[in-house]
């Protein structure tokens, strides 16, 4: 597929995964997708589809109004989408939650294959895990 497709797909997953269509965002990754998380918290290493698709679960019952990823700049090149965003969510506890983030992501076939995400760790420990 073209760089542009790539993007497409990319958009589309972070479209759906904002609109708290999570079925649909997980159905745009591969059975054998990774998501890593940089960092050394709670959240952080590499996780499967499947251990990705519970920790969304989670986040999501903490932020009753979802949590919005918007990305504001992307780059693609062959396979490789590049996507700078910020997300914001408000948690049930009233607490905020708002990142800066670098994804680095994998597309083939039509299917996102690998996630890598960078963000400001110390905010998402103090605002996500306590």
């Amino acid at each position: 597929m073209s760089a542009e497709a790539n993007k497409g797909i990319v958009l589309g997953f972070f479209e759906n995964f904002s609109s708290g269509k999570m079925d649909e965002a997980l159905g745009m990754m591969s059975d054998t997708s990774t998501w890593w998380v940089a960092g050394k918290f709670e959240l952080s290493g590499s996780k499967t589809k499947a251990e990705f698709g519970e920790l969304v679960k989670g986040i999501g019952a903490a932020m009753p109004n979802g949590l919005r990823i918007t990305p504001k700049g992307i780059t693609a090149e062959g396979d490789r989408v590049a996507v700078e965003a910020e997300s914001y969510g408000e948690l049930a506890n009233g607490k905020v939650y708002n990142n800066q983030y670098h994804f680095m992501i994998e597309v083939n076939d039509g299917k996102i294959q690998a996630v890598r995400e960078y963000l400001d760790t110390i905010h998402a420990k103090e605002i996500l895990v306590g």
